[in-house]
């Protein structure tokens, strides 16, 4: 099996064992995704390991290619009034290896879904996770080489450096952006940075 399905594989299933820590109301907290709560971005989650280029494709045309309208309903048809369910849902998806056609959404960019999205919940909910070091270079490498048009960062990042001190490794030549890798990962992935965690020049122009 790819290297990079198996790491999927243990961020779903490190994620089913932080959410059955959750508590009925935890469920219904917003993430820094506008709109989403906990249970939605699990739905969201359910619905993109479910996925195949056929069933990506014909979504799309449902959705008249809206890729926002897209995710949106795939969580519709995801979710549940359930918490228990959902986590139920998202076992049986677990050790799935499909997803949308690679030439629009290439394999790292599943990793960067689980990792980003995990955090989204953890964040929310008070929950902590340590990540491996190459899959977090793998994530951020792919969100910055990525174009904005395809969920990306790769347009901000001309003359930039990102430094992930924790991991002692950089990408890209330029103004310093340094920090741990998981911040880093999440300003490039549109999040905000925990605070004071990331400094440098370039900091202000990427938020």
């Amino acid at each position: 099996m790819n290297p990079i399905w198996e790491s999927v594989h243990q961020e779903r299933a490190a994620l089913i064992r932080d959410l059955r820590q959750l508590n009925p109301d935890d469920w219904s907290i917003e993430t820094q995704c506008p709109g989403w709560r906990v249970r939605d971005v699990v739905a969201h989650l359910i619905d993109t390991a479910t996925t195949t280029p056929l069933s990506f494709l014909t979504a799309m045309v449902r959705a008249k290619f809206d890729f926002d309208r897209q995710n949106e309903l795939g969580i519709k048809r995801c979710n549940s009034s359930d918490p228990a369910e959902l986590v139920a849902l998202l076992g049986r998806v677990a050790e799935r290896t499909s997803g949308p056609p690679q030439f629009m959404a290439p394999l790292a960019s599943r990793l960067v879904e689980e990792i980003v999205h995990g955090e989204d919940i953890r964040r929310a909910t008070g929950l902590h996770r340590t990540y491996q070091a190459e899959d977090l270079k793998t994530a951020i490498s792919y969100q910055a080489t990525t174009s904005t048009r395809f969920g990306g960062f790769r347009e901000y990042l001309t003359g930039k450096q990102l430094t992930a001190e924790d991991l002692e490794w950089s990408l890209g030549q330029g103004d310093q952006v340094i920090g741990p890798a998981v911040e880093i990962l999440m300003l490039i992935s549109g999040r905000a940075p925990r605070r004071g965690e990331l400094a440098g020049p370039s900091l202000e122009s990427l938020r």
